[in-house]
């Protein structure tokens, strides 16, 4: 986790202000500079078996813990959050926020997914 640490450290995230998403005590949002650092040309790796990939070029693909792939675009919005284009006409947004010295994933139901540490 020691790159998560060096962005707060130059002031890529901030306490919590995202209207609209299921923030809670402690949660600092990544500004949209730190996000796209955080994320591009990044594999994502979650508890279940699955990965979020980032290309530096905005391409995305989740990889299910069997292979399987979804595939399309992301976009960060102004608020930090992460919005997906899917191949396959489906869109998602989800916020990446710090809290207690771990990142976790705020999707847009307001479910919690911790990332796995990198190392």
């Amino acid at each position: 986790m020691r790159p998560l640490l060096i962005l707060a450290a130059f002031g890529l995230a901030q306490p919590a202000s995202a209207e609209g998403w299921a923030m809670k005590p402690g949660d600092e949002v990544f500004t949209p500079d730190g996000i796209a650092a955080f994320v591009a040309g990044t594999e994502i790796r979650f508890y279940d078996g699955g990965r979020s990939e980032y290309g530096a070029d905005g391409s995305y693909a989740y990889v299910y813990d069997g292979g399987d792939r979804a595939e399309g675009r992301y976009r960060i919005e102004d608020d930090g959050s992460v919005c997906v284009e899917f191949l396959n006409g489906w869109s998602r947004c989800d916020l990446y926020v710090r809290n207690g010295g771990r990142v976790l994933l705020i999707d847009q139901k307001g479910d919690r997914y911790p990332l796995k540490p990198t190392g």
